[in-house]
């Protein structure tokens, strides 16, 4: 593919709510622009975007595609990202390298959630948005149908450009209101036809045209004088209001038979803002003040590595975006995160798994850079004399964790490298050890999530494991002041060990232990309260009760004895560590439980359930009002962090996807009866099993 200058480049992200037809769509576009020999089906497996194994298995796109097309002298770049939402992630790295997003959603659909979620991604990068409604073809769709419910969602800058004309149930043509020229499709293939008359097409030629000249004082003009606007006039109304994000254009078409995917795609050429006019990007530079970058081919190199992939074959692959210069091989690949600079690697465009070998990325182009090992997601690549770091990708927080069972013993350090190297492909994978627990913490965005990083593990590490709930890091202290005395003596012929001390054991309100001597008359010598308050530090680490560590301890040594000979610092440890064991059954220990801060984002009509389920999970709410966004409520509630593991889980199920929530550590509570019985029962059968 030869070199294309940024005015003749289109980044096009592909988003929308799964099963609606994006990658088809991309499919269709490719197909049509000669860029695959073959019209590839989802339920055949024989896509080019969909290519992983796993995504022919579920018939799903499961990360972020790429590939490139030509069409009418114009490089458009594709982005198809993932529908479901267990891999929004794959939005997010879309939207980052693209000025616009194609949100798709199908004839007779209501607006759904992630047509909802792609329109919320697209105006937090501020990029230009056009809507695609595939599958007119199909029986009983109804294109109106889902147009008034995108309009009741977006409001006034929906604008209908490419509508089907219907007969007796079938779309007959469609129809470009911008040109006012009309096309029927027999296999795949466009005829010119006359233009029909339709009710609804005055109506909806009238809404473009206002919305046209909107954008344009002088257009504005001639329409309200009544003049008729030429095609000319159009289209570049047209183009000016969807740069300055003041017109949503809707497409009709039919993915599957191509059907309209040549009118879309020339609007996207015609219409879609190019690198250029979508202005500089404001980066930061190493002392943190702002640089601005504009999308410049001769100005110092700027590119943003917005996803990551561990090929097989090629090795680490990053996806760039050049936002100013060019990245050639002689050009030394600086990280500004890290300083760094090494040597350039391959420099590929890709289209799906196919690669193929090319000389430069320009400014405003994406292709992708191989064995890159001190680049990651999100990092900048620069010119080390102009050192700036561009925003990187916003990625989803995880919203769920599981504890790892590995299935056999010795391959934990095999399955921490693997689940290593996922992360470097996903980053809203996270996989950490508790350090309390021991355990192996996997996080994802839901079950499906997980799942696939299961496989993943499998298929390309060769191993195995399995999940189950994490252990929650409880607390244990005390709610009584106890004296006790710790007296540890030893004599095994020659010299012995001896320490006696005195002790008070009290509660107060921090975590920390707090060690205070009140010894009077030399009773235990001062050189041995470290030793004392040592053995304390150790002990605290395991509770009475189930092992958990105790806070909220104040420890007062008052009184002791020591020997001459037999006492030394271990000695006085241990007296220590016995006086703990004796005095903290007589001080009424206590479970203390993690408390969380909740915040749910929820629709309107979901407030009652997602309160009813948050009080069954012994939930304190503490507020709730209008959140920033519409039809959205704010729940704040305090709740038991035990509680809370299928929460996401639940959350998704209720609101259709539409939820969303933080949880935040606060404080520790002492656990009700029944919960603190539990968690006393698992620590015994987790130590007879160990």
């Amino acid at each position: 593919m030869k070199s294309y200058d940024a005015k003749n480049i289109r980044n096009i992200a592909i988003a929308g709510h799964t099963g609606k037809g994006k990658t088809t769509l991309a499919e269709a576009m490719l197909f049509l622009a000669k860029a695959s020999d073959r019209l590839g089906r989802v339920s055949d497996g024989n896509t080019v975007m969909d290519f992983d194994p796993e995504e022919k298995k579920r018939q799903c796109s499961l990360s972020t595609a790429f590939a490139a097309l030509e069409w009418k002298n114009t490089k458009i770049n594709l982005l198809d990202a993932p529908g479901k939402f267990d891999f929004e992630g794959g939005v997010y790295e879309a939207m980052r390298a693209a000025e616009c997003a194609l949100i798709v959603t199908s004839a007779g659909s209501d607006l759904d959630v992630g047509a909802e979620k792609a329109i919320k991604a697209a105006d937090a990068r501020k990029i230009a948005k056009f809507f695609v409604v595939t599958k007119c073809d199909a029986e009983n769709r109804d294109f109106y149908k889902t147009f008034e419910a995108l309009k009741e969602a977006v409001g006034a800058q929906l604008c209908p450009v490419v509508v089907p004309h219907m007969e007796g149930g079938a779309v007959a043509s469609y129809v470009n209101l911008a040109t006012g020229k009309a096309f029927a499709y027999k296999n795949g293939k466009a005829s010119p036809v006359a233009m029909p008359t339709d009710a609804h097409f005055d109506e909806m030629k009238e809404v473009l045209m206002e919305a046209v000249a909107s954008a344009d004082e002088d257009l504005m003009m001639k329409y309200l004088e009544g003049e008729e606007l030429t095609q000319a006039e159009v289209i570049d109304g047209l183009t000016k209001g969807v740069e300055a994000g003041e017109i949503y254009p809707v497409y009709a078409c039919a993915g599957l038979t191509t059907d309209g995917v040549d009118l879309l795609l020339d609007a996207i050429v015609d219409s879609a803002p190019n690198p250029i006019q979508t202005g500089s990007e404001t980066g930061k530079d190493d002392d943190g003040n702002d640089v601005e970058i504009k999308c410049d081919p001769n100005g110092p190199l700027a590119a943003i590595c917005f996803k990551t992939v561990a090929d097989p074959f090629v090795g680490k692959m990053s996806f760039v975006k050049v936002i100013a210069g060019k990245i050639t091989a002689d050009v030394p690949a600086y990280v500004a995160r890290t300083g760094s600079s090494e040597r350039m690697g391959k420099i590929l465009s890709v289209r799906g798994n196919k690669q193929e070998d090319i000389a430069a990325i320009g400014a405003g182009d994406i292709g992708v850079l191989t064995k890159l090992n001190s680049l990651d997601t999100g990092d900048t690549i620069c010119d080390p004399k102009r050192v700036v770091n561009l925003d990187g990708v916003s990625f989803p927080a995880p919203s769920l964790s599981m504890a790892i069972v590995v299935k056999k013993k010795g391959e934990e350090d095999k399955v921490a490298s693997g689940l290593r190297r996922i992360m470097g492909e996903d980053p809203t994978v996270v996989f950490a050890t508790n350090d309390e627990t021991k355990e192996m913490i996997l996080s994802g965005l839901g079950e499906q999530h997980l799942d696939i990083v299961l496989a993943k593990l499998k298929a390309k590490y060769g191993v195995e494991i399995d999940l189950k709930i994490p252990r929650v890091a409880y607390r244990e202290t005390i709610r009584k002041s106890c004296s006790v005395q710790g007296r540890h003596k030893k004599q095994t012929g020659g010299s012995g060990q001896f320490g006696d001390v005195w002790i008070r054991f009290e509660p107060h309100d921090g975590d920390e232990l707090i060690f205070e001597s009140e010894v009077v008359g030399g009773s235990v010598p001062k050189n041995y309260f470290p030793a004392v308050e040592k053995g304390l530090q150790e002990a605290i680490q395991k509770g009475p009760l189930a092992g958990y560590p105790v806070v909220g301890l104040k420890a007062v040594l008052y009184d002791g004895s020591y020997h001459p000979v037999d006492s030394n610092d271990m000695a006085f440890r241990t007296a220590a560590k016995i006086a703990y064991k004796n005095g903290m059954a007589q001080a009424a220990p206590v479970i203390l439980e993690p408390i969380g801060e909740l915040k749910v984002y929820i629709p309107d009509a979901n407030l009652g359930d997602i309160m009813g389920d948050v009080t069954k999970r012994r939930g304190r709410v503490m507020g709730m009002g209008a959140a920033d966004e519409p039809k959205m409520q704010e729940l704040v509630a305090e709740v038991p962090m035990a509680e809370m593991g299928d929460f996401s889980t639940m959350l998704r199920s209720v609101t259709a996807g539409r939820g969303y929530f933080s949880l935040k550590f606060v404080r520790y509570e002492d656990a009700p009866g029944n919960v603190a019985q539990k968690v006393i029962e698992e620590a015994k059968a987790l130590a007879e099993e160990a």
